[in-house]
């Protein structure tokens, strides 16, 4: 499909800088079939029915924005995917001052040798030192707030918790699962009461979940790749509350990727462990989940075109009209929709 399809106008004043204070205050967009009500997010245990099944992504956002220097060059990286104990890939700003076997200082005792330039310029970065990795990060790293938010202010002490989910618990995200942000324990509670039940999975944001879309047809861009797991109990959960009459209702874009990249043709979830570079687009089968909540995506990028082909493209550019026209919050720290397609 033309990548023009799924461009838009987005007002730059409609970018949330900070979330919705408690978090459950975030306005949500349901979109029901083709109709479309507003709600906060805080309404969400009355939009559902008993029986349903919320499934969350437990990763936590590790702090992967770091700045060093080779000699007198100044060097940026952003860590976006994990390929060994003491490795990463990371995209690299002033790429050209770098080369194979270059050593980066990247302050508090922290350095790596970059290597192995990809044709996206990104660089393989080995730590050095016996720390874990994780350890070296906590002192030389910051959150890795995205380049929509990080472009038009710093990232402060706040941004440490604003940016991580309750459900945050294994450590190796770059990005956070951002629909789960809305969620606060109160939330749960009334979730629960209501006999709405949740389930966690896996799966590491990179960075490259930002980079924007450049080929003119969506069947010649190729999507980047992340780690996931499904264990057992949890795809059986799933499965479960299918064969219940019960709706899985995936939690953020992440949630529904590694869903449907664990799918068999039966549209059952098998437990699964591995990288997925999984990209959803019009025309494809979504078998795994019976609605979606997540935020407002950017124009053109992979994710609105994966919420077009969960509910139509036409039904998607009418609803963010209606989400701009109304003055909803983009982005990563913006409002919500739930999103519950027809059943043919």
């Amino acid at each position: 499909m033309n990548v023009d399809l799924f461009d838009f106008d987005l007002p730059a004043d409609r970018i949330a800088l900070r979330p919705a204070s408690p978090r459950d205050a975030a306005r949500m967009l349901v979109v029901d079939g083709e109709a479309m009500r507003d709600r906060l997010v805080g309404d969400l245990p009355g939009e559902l029915r008993a029986g349903d099944l919320l499934v969350f992504n437990d990763t936590r956002v590790i702090p992967a924005q770091l700045e060093g220097r080779r000699g007198d060059a100044a060097i940026g990286a952003t860590l976006h995917k994990r390929e060994g104990p003491r490795r990463w890939r990371a995209f690299v700003r002033n790429a050209r001052r770098l080369r194979d076997g270059d050593s980066i200082d990247f302050g508090a005792g922290v350095c790596a040798i970059a290597s192995d330039r990809g044709e996206d310029g990104s660089f393989a970065l080995d730590f050095a030192g016996d720390e874990p990795v994780e350890t070296l990060l906590e002192r030389c790293g910051r959150m890795p707030l995205p380049p929509y938010i990080a472009s038009k202010r710093p990232t402060d002490a706040r941004d440490a918790d604003d940016y991580q989910t309750m459900f945050a618990d294994q450590p190796g995200a770059v990005a956070a699962p951002t629909a789960a942000l809305h969620f606060t324990p109160e939330l749960m509670a009334a979730l629960n009461k209501a006999g709405i039940g949740y389930t966690t999975l896996t799966l590491h944001v990179g960075a490259g979940t930002f980079l924007p879309v450049k080929a003119n047809d969506t069947v010649d861009h190729k999507m980047h790749a992340e780690w996931g797991r499904i264990d057992a109990a949890a795809a059986e959960r799933i499965n479960a509350t299918r064969e219940a009459g019960g709706r899985v209702i995936a939690v953020g874009t992440t949630s529904l990727r590694l869903i449907e990249s664990a799918c068999d043709a039966n549209g059952r979830v098998q437990p699964f462990e591995g990288d997925t570079a999984i990209f959803i687009t019009p025309g494809t089968r979504i078998r795994g989940i019976d609605g979606l909540m997540t935020n407002f995506h950017l124009p053109r990028s992979t994710l609105f075109m994966l919420v077009s082909a969960l509910m139509g493209l036409d039904v998607m550019q009418k609803a963010y009209a209606q989400a701009i026209e109304t003055g909803y919050r983009f982005y990563s720290y913006g409002d919500a929709s739930l999103l519950l397609p027809s059943k043919e």
